[in-house]
Parts: C-alpha cells; structure tokens; sequence
C-alpha cells in the first residue's frame, strides 16, 4: 500500500504541492500547530533524499568538475542576482519582498530534481553529487548570498540560520552517506525505497505548515503581491531555461543537459521556507512559498520539451 502511495504521490508530484500550500492558507489555524516540528521532519526528509548517494559518487564528479561549477555559479550568483534585481525594480521601497525574493533563489538545489532527472533519463551521478555538496555548503552558501546582496538593509541572524542548516540540512546528508559506507552499500539498496513514502508525507507535512504563515498575504491577495507571484514565476521558468542555454553553449550531451535544467530550476523551497519563517517577518515567507505553486508544474513542462523530439 505504501509502495502504491508512493508512485501515485510521484505521479501527481505537479499538483500535490500546489494542493498541500492551499490546504495550509484555507486551514492556517490547523496547520500553524505543525510549525514546530518542521525542522525536525525537514531533517528527515534530506536524510531520506542523501540515501542514495555516496562519497565515491561525488568524488568521481569533483574530479571533472566543469558541469557541476556551471552549475553552482548559476545557481548562486547568476540567478540570485536577477532576483535582487528584479526585485529592486518592481517592489524598490519593500525590503521584506526583495529579501524572500533573494532568499528563494539561494537556497541550494531541490532534492526532488534527481526524482525528475531519472524519470527523463539525465545525468544521475552529476544531480547526486550537486544535491549533496550544495545541501552541504548551504549553512555558508545561503547567509553569505544574503549578507552581500541584502547587506544591513535587513536583520540577519547568521548563525542561528547557520546553525539551523547544519542541523536539518548538513548533518543528515552527510550521515546517510556515512551509513552507506560503513553498510558497503547495502542501506542504500534498501532503505530509500522503504522509506520514500514518508518522505513524501514529510514534503505534504512540511509544506502544508509553513504555508500557514502565507495565509494573510495569499488571502488577501492585491497586485502587488500578484506581482511578486508573476515575479518568481519568470525568474523560476528562468532558471531552467538558463540550464538549458548553458548546456547547448557548452556542448553538453542529452544526459548532462537534462541534469543541468533541472540543477538550475529546481530549488529546495522548503529549506527557503524554514529559514524565512524562523528568521524574516512574515512578509518574506510569501515569495518563497509561492514558488511552491510553480516549481513541479515547470519540472513537468521541462521533462516533456526536453524528450519531445527524443
């Protein structure tokens, strides 16, 4: 029965999201009581996704590492960049609205891209080793991009949101390669499949409280705000299409490029999520939580330009 869960949760991926973010802003009163846990629950969720991987499959990347600095670079110069940008010349007197803007194209690379990479047959190895090392750098990776482009405009903790990473971002992928290490790859042979299903009730759990914070700005919804949505949307649709361009403009193949577009459009929202609600008054969480309504519908949009002529 899980298993059957599992698949069709997979399946639907495009619309469970959307789904579970509307569940939280019509029931705010009810899902608000989850947000404690949410750190705790995230944390599962990257033990979960890092199952897979291991310390060989990332050192045989970084030994040709070319495709993977593309990568990074757009992911957190490039597009952060366009985001502040934008986001000083639509919204220039709301600090709060340029700062979620940011915050959600820094975060590191969704761990759900390698679910969509193996479904159109990208390049594994490559989406292993950028989920893992930009899970890992992200206690340094997020605060910085943050301090150099938002600088003293806003308050930010640096190390508790550090530290908050390390905990629910850093530490547990770096546990579960240990695991399969120390178990010579037998953990990963079996545990992922096991505990797939509850990770995506931890994604629906996680997702479903933060929107809860949302609630206000999505219910009463005015331009402005349909603004930042229009906004992120462009600059996610960006994000793959920047991927796409780059591979071409470098001669990558089928494989690599699948793996690169979904590298660069891809980003683990609900890592954004925690961080703005635990950090940032409430007003930064709406543009990162939006993201949510676009993010799988775009993955599926991409796989299927990607493979068309395939």
């Amino acid at each position: 029965m899980l298993d059957r869960f599992n698949k069709f949760i997979e399946k639907w991926m495009a619309f469970v999201t959307p789904l579970c973010l509307l569940v939280g802003v019509c029931f705010p009163d009810i899902a608000k009581h989850g947000l404690p846990y949410v750190t705790y629950v995230f944390a599962f969720m990257t033990f979960t996704g890092a199952l897979k991987s291991r310390f060989r499959d990332v050192a045989n990347v970084i030994r040709n590492p070319g495709s993977l600095i593309t990568i990074m670079l757009m992911l957190h110069i490039a597009i952060p960049a366009a985001a502040y940008g934008m986001g000083h010349l639509l919204f220039p007197n709301n600090m709060n609205l340029i700062t979620g803007m940011v915050l959600e194209f820094s975060i590191p690379t969704a761990v759900a891209s390698m679910m969509w990479v193996s479904i159109f047959d990208g390049n594994s190895s490559l989406s292993l080793s950028l989920v893992v090392i930009d899970t890992v750098l992200a206690p340094f990776i997020i605060p910085f991009t943050l301090h150099f482009l938002i600088g003293s405009n806003v308050s930010i903790d640096v190390g508790g949101m550090m530290k908050e990473l390390l905990y629910m971002v850093a530490l547990p992928a770096v546990a579960a390669m240990c695991l399969n290490q120390l178990s010579h790859g037998k953990v990963m042979e079996t545990w992922p499949k096991k505990l797939a299903p509850f990770s995506k009730m931890a994604l629906m759990f996680v997702v479903t409280s933060n929107s809860s914070k949302v609630a206000p700005y999505i219910r009463q919804m005015n331009l402005q705000r349909v603004a930042v949505a229009a906004a992120i949307l462009v600059l996610a649709a960006g994000g793959y299409f920047l991927g796409w361009l780059i591979a071409k403009l470098t001669h990558q193949d089928q494989k690599t490029t699948i793996s690169m577009v979904y590298g660069t459009g891809m980003r683990n929202i609900s890592t954004g999520a925690v961080l703005a609600v635990a950090y940032f008054p409430s007003e930064v969480v709406y543009p990162v939580m939006i993201g949510t309504l676009f993010q799988q519908i775009l993955a599926a949009i991409s796989g299927k330009m990607l493979t068309k002529n395939k």
